[in-house]
């Protein structure tokens, strides 16, 4: 009776926290709907903020610039977390290199977003300006790459986590049967690490559109992503087109979660293992 009593009290608790982390997040979708000018003014129910959103050049350019900005810092991050999460994976125990490349991917996880914001701002410029490399003197550039940096040790270490309890056997069978090198990578090492790079990718991509401080030392006029926008607007006022246009890039990122669910488990992943994956 008394352990009853425990686990549902547990089970209360748990679900107060649950309502009270996203509690916001609901209040937010819900006045998206609001029609009123102000979003903390309830005026009726309508799509108004939508179809204002959308009509707006200024919310829908900083809106494809964080996703422009997010799927390529995706795609940066996983292929070089990728081969890093590898690397580390098939490393020996004491290998030098291992223990440094550790160590610095974990120094770039817990560095303040301020600090990198700092350093990468006048790096950009020295390069862009200074060495006259006139790619890092676009801002799409420029936001790609900073976010990339802070991705990379987060694909590094899912990657490396897939992979660590592979056997190596396998890859040794493969080249033992006369594949080469590249076909075994291709064949062997890529499938079995499938799961923990799409799940780096997804955690790549959703940093990126997550990321405000960095972003506004780097960003440059013309390439404002959605955060730091909506950053500029709160000091304003925020208007219901700001919660409508949030609310559709939420429904964004919970169909990329699913396509990802889907992927993993047509790829013969269990829920499980699925969840393992991308907390890990």
């Amino acid at each position: 009776m008394r352990s009853s009593a425990r686990n549902a009290g547990l089970f209360i608790w748990g679900v107060l926290v649950f309502v009270y982390l996203f509690a916001p997040i609901a209040v937010i979708v819900a006045y998206s709907f609001n029609t009123g000018r102000m979003l903390a003014s309830w005026q009726g129910f309508g799509l108004d903020a939508y179809v204002s959103g959308i009509n707006n050049d200024v919310i829908v350019s900083s809106v494809v610039t964080s996703l422009q900005a997010a799927v390529g810092s995706a795609a940066l991050a996983t292929l070089l977390g990728t081969l890093g999460g590898i690397a580390l994976a098939r490393a020996r125990g004491g290998t030098w290199w291992a223990a440094g490349l550790t160590a610095l991917l974990a120094v770039t996880l817990v560095t303040p977003e301020i600090v990198d914001g700092i350093a990468f701002l006048p790096w950009f410029v020295t390069l862009g300006v200074d060495v006259h490399l006139g790619v890092f003197n676009n801002g799409l550039v420029r936001l790609t790459v900073s976010h990339a940096m802070f991705s990379v040790a987060v694909v590094t270490f899912i990657v490396r986590t897939r992979m660590a309890g592979v056997d190596r056997s396998l890859e040794e069978a493969a080249a033992d049967l006369g594949a080469t090198p590249w076909s075994t990578f291709r064949r062997v090492t890529l499938p079995i690490a499938a799961p923990g790079i799409l799940a780096g990718a997804l955690m790549s991509f959703t940093l990126s559109l997550d990321n405000t401080i960095l972003s506004s030392f780097v960003q440059q006029p013309g390439y404002t992503p959605w955060p730091v926008y909506i950053f500029s607007a709160v000091r304003v006022a925020l208007r219901p087109e700001v919660a409508a246009i949030s609310t559709v890039m939420l429904v964004l990122t919970f169909i990329a979660l699913g396509l990802v669910g889907l992927v993993l488990r047509r790829s013969g992943e269990s829920s499980t293992d699925i969840v393992k994956t991308m907390v890990r």
